[in-house]
């Protein structure tokens, strides 16, 4: 067995290594090819994965340079916008100062054609009458005239030598000096430029015959003397009692608030005054003959000035007897506790200081002119901004306004005006002074109609915010930047003429409020900085005299928990806030059953905030509000800035622009049509939403000291 299994594994080894040998060939080739397939497959591996790998590299480094180039190209672009946008500005700024020295030109030509169209039609001055107006070439011409009477005084005293009569007189061969002027046919008006008549020259030629003849003066110059005689002691009596009234009204005054005379707003205009009253010199703003609009003024000259401010205009008497309604008491009469009867008040806002969006006709010119607030419109009107500012301010605030006021209901009107009414300065384009004139005439028609002032000094210089409605729109060089701290001192300079003039007797009873700064842009300014200038505009006006007014400061958007703690110990001071919707992004997608929640309970729990000095301030009112519901308003962003309710709010700072529309919907639904529809178009729907809006944003604002309504008139109101 051990012998059989040693052949056995013999023979099997022999087999195998028999085999081994016969398949040896080809299996080595197989193997071969195996492994060299295998090499081939990792090699292609590695260098796919290689390839791949480059692949990325290739593609970030691409995508790198992409970037980059699309960054060049970026700032590329940026800078030739930038270039673009200073030639523009530079173009627009010889095109305005072509247009304007076109315009004086034009001008210069029509007053050159105007004197000339005088001298051949007339030889004598003309005296303004009571239609209003005044004689543009008075100034200029006043030599010429001179020499022009001196001229007809010489031909009135040789008349006797040398006269020229009518026609009528000569045809009959009645002249004295029948030779010379036989055959001539004379006109109506004799060489002494009296403007005569032939019936005149006629009489006079009756009378000198019979004065030659030694004949006694006619009957009919006899009662033409009587009527004259007659005339001047009517004028006498009239101007004794004129006089009078006036003495009696000054001592009233003189006697006490309750006892004051009667404020004499009327006034016999132009025709009651003589231009020989004005002195020559006199600037415009006290002389009536240069003003657009002489109603209610009180037109006897006077330079006298309190606060280096000028009293022409105002009559010396004055009544606070009058109510604005039988809900409130009489100027003369306390008003109480602001707490426990709010102010309900409104706003003539765009009047003394523009705004776009109120009156854009004014500023309807092509976009490539830059005239976007009052600093570049005056700027482009140069001479002519009198005329037209002075239409504007005669005409969008009348006395009417102040009585539909008062029938409103309303006790309180919020005056907007600016530095430029008081002072200005180097640089200032701004009409000066003219709207001082027209600020004191409305404190007088609120008077009459029983309405409390609030003084709003819209516009310090240097722009304390950088809007529009600030005179300038831009940077704000107000406590900041390079003039910060002139125009802060000029502030307050402004406050210390107006506080002493503002601190007379006849404004004790009227002016309730009195505003320190409108809408301080804090969220820019430095909050330490604006709370000390305050604190110092305060003190000056206290010392000067305005005891019983409330100084108003603006809250500055800085938040009304903010307030906590600053400005503590001024009882007599009140918070300023303006509540609207539509200047948020967040708030102005509102629908309206969300708007007039969020008046209900939002600002109603901002109220509670900011009246209690725990948590905010103290004393708040609300002197601007409003039921817009949208900023669809022409000009009302800025003129040419679009609105955030189509996304169409391009304002040249990316990051406050809004290029996704805003309305409700959020989406192309969102348009201005109906907004600005007439509101004779208005469905009853809307009608009711507006309704309710303004009592909801009323019920909440009355739990402070009051509210000013924004606006009471615009333009295409």
């Amino acid at each position: 067995m051990d012998a059989l299994a040693r052949l056995n594994q013999e023979n099997v080894k022999r087999y195998t290594s028999t085999t081994q040998k016969q398949e040896s060939p080809a299996r080595q080739k197989r193997q071969e090819r195996i492994d060299r397939d295998s090499r081939e497959h990792h090699h292609t591996r590695r260098e796919s994965r290689g390839d791949r790998e480059r692949y990325l590299d290739e593609y970030e480094d691409d995508e790198e340079d992409e970037r980059e180039r699309i960054r060049r190209a970026k700032e590329k672009e940026l800078a030739r916008i930038k270039r673009e946008r200073a030639a523009a500005a530079a173009a627009a700024a010889v095109l305005i100062e072509k247009e304007r020295e076109r315009e004086r030109e034009e001008y210069h030509q029509r007053q050159l054609k105007k004197k000339l169209k005088k001298r051949e039609s007339s030889r004598d001055y003309r005296a303004v009458g009571a239609g209003g107006g005044y004689d543009e070439d008075y100034d200029e011409d006043e030599e010429w005239r001179r020499q022009e009477k001196r001229k007809s005084r010489r031909m009135s005293e040789s008349r006797d030598k040398r006269r020229v009569v009518s026609g009528a007189v000569l045809e009959e061969g009645r002249s004295p000096n029948k030779k010379s002027y036989r055959g001539i046919r004379g006109g109506g008006v004799a060489a002494s430029g009296d403007g005569s008549s032939s019936y005149d020259s006629f009489e006079r030629e009756k009378e000198e015959v019979a004065a030659q003849q030694g004949d006694a003066a006619p009957k009919w110059w006899m009662r033409k003397k009587l009527w004259i005689l007659t005339g001047i002691g009517v004028a006498i009596i009239i101007l004794i009692a004129v006089v009078a009234v006036v003495v009696s009204n000054n001592k009233k005054s003189d006697d006490g608030d309750d006892d004051k005379g009667k404020n004499d707003l009327s006034n016999g205009g132009l025709g009651s005054i003589s231009p020989s009253s004005i002195p020559s010199d006199a600037p415009v703003w006290l002389n009536p003959f240069k003003w657009a609009d002489t109603t209610d003024f009180n037109l006897t000259y006077t330079a006298a000035t309190v606060g280096d401010l000028p009293l022409m205009g105002l009559f010396t008497s004055w009544d606070d007897s009058a109510a604005a309604n039988d809900n409130v008491p009489p100027l003369n009469k306390p008003w109480g506790d602001y707490a426990k009867t709010p102010a309900r008040g409104v706003n003539v806002g765009g009047w003394l200081t523009l705004e776009p969006f109120i009156t854009p006709s004014l500023f309807n010119y092509a976009s490539r002119l830059g005239i976007i607030d009052e600093y570049t419109l005056t700027s482009y009107l140069g001479f002519k901004a009198e005329q037209i500012l002075e239409k504007h301010y005669s005409t969008f605030v009348t006395e009417a306004t102040f009585r539909e006021i008062a029938e409103a209901g309303l006790d309180h009107v919020r005056i907007p005006f600016s530095y430029w009414a008081v002072q200005t300065y180097d640089g200032d384009p701004y009409l000066f002074r003219t709207s001082w004139r027209y600020l004191l005439r409305a404190i007088e028609w609120a008077r009459k109609y029983g309405l409390r002032i609030n003084l709003d000094l819209h516009g310090l210089p240097g722009s304390q915010n950088g809007w529009n409605h600030s005179g300038r729109q831009g940077n704000i060089d107000w406590l900041q930047g390079p003039n910060g701290a002139v125009n802060a001192q000029r502030s307050l300079d402004i406050h210390d003429r107006m506080s002493k003039f503002f601190a007379q007797p006849r404004y004790k009873n009227i002016i309730t409020h009195y505003g320190l700064a409108n809408e301080p842009k804090m969220t820019a300014l430095s909050s330490p900085a604006v709370l000390d200038w305050t604190v110092k505009a305060h003190d000056l006006i206290r010392k000067n005299g305005v005891k019983d007014a409330l100084i108003i400061f603006g809250d500055g958007f800085r938040g009304l928990n903010n307030w906590q703690g600053d400005l503590t110990g001024y009882p007599d001071m009140a918070l300023d806030v303006h509540q609207y919707l539509i200047f948020n992004t967040n708030q102005i997608v509102y629908n309206h059953s969300e708007k007039i929640r969020y008046a209900c309970q939002g600002w109603t729990d901002q109220i509670h905030l900011s009246m209690n000095t725990a948590t905010g301030y103290g004393p708040t009112l609300i002197a601007e509000w409003s039921q817009a519901d949208t900023d669809c308003a022409k000009h009302l962003t800025n003129v040419g800035w679009g609105n955030r309710w189509t996304g169409t709010y391009i304002t040249g700072d990316e990051g406050n622009d809004v290029t996704i529309p805003k309305c409700p919907t959020l989406d192309r639904r969102c348009d201005c049509m109906a907004a600005n529809a007439q509101p004779d178009a208005w469905t009853d729907q809307y009608k009711q939403f507006l309704k309710m809006f303004a009592e909801a944003q009323m019920s909440s604002f009355e739990k402070s000291w009051g509210w000013f309504y924004w606006v009471w008139d615009t333009e295409n109101a």
